[in-house]
Formats: C-alpha cells, structure tokens, sequence
C-alpha cells in the first residue's frame, strides 16, 4: 500500500527533484512567480472560449482532462516550491485566509 501524499512530502519530493537537476539557482522567488504565472495561464488558455456549459464539462473528454490535470499539477507544484522558497505554510496560510475571509464576508 502506497503512503498518503502529504504537502510537506511533496514540497520534498519536488526540491529533490531540483535538486539532482542543479536548478535550485533558477529557484529564486522571482523565478518561480513568473513559472507560476505562466502555469496558471495555460490552465486558462484550455477554457479560453469555452462557453459555460462546455467549460462545466471539461473534464468528460479524456484528452482535455489530461490537459486540465496536467495544467493544475503544474500550478500547484509551482506554488509549493515558492512556499518552500519563502517559508510558507501553504495550509496554514489558506486556513488564515479563509478565516479573514469569514470576518470580512459574514454570511447573510
């Protein structure tokens, strides 16, 4: 039986991965905000002109959820090495912000 995944075990599984190919130097917060950028704005590109219906059901056709899966990892892997760049807690974080959230936007 495989582990649960974990963000902090992530976080290392990508920093390893960095690191056996040198890159860290590339890493820097600047860097990784723009790859980040760049990651989330592909994820946009696939629902470009989609309309809302078809944008709904993106994830029915196998090639363009492959490309949407693809797209989200590549996101999310940007931001948890730029968590691990700057030393944040992304859960801990979006906790925090959620509880802000809750105080700015009582619900009715």
């Amino acid at each position: 039986m495989t582990e649960p995944l974990d963000v902090a075990k992530l976080q290392r599984r990508l920093a390893e991965f960095a690191a056996a190919r040198n890159w860290q130097p590339y890493h820097t917060p600047k860097n990784l905000a723009a790859a980040l950028s760049v990651e989330a704005s592909e994820l946009v590109e696939i629902f470009q002109w989609l309309t809302p219906e078809e944008s709904a059901r993106v994830m029915d056709n196998p090639d363009t959820a492959h490309r949407v899966t693809d797209e989200v990892a590549d996101v999310l892997a940007y931001l948890l090495q730029l968590c691990e760049v700057l030393g944040i807690d992304p859960l801990a974080a979006l906790d925090d912000k959620i509880d802000r959230n809750e105080r700015r936007f009582p619900a009715p």
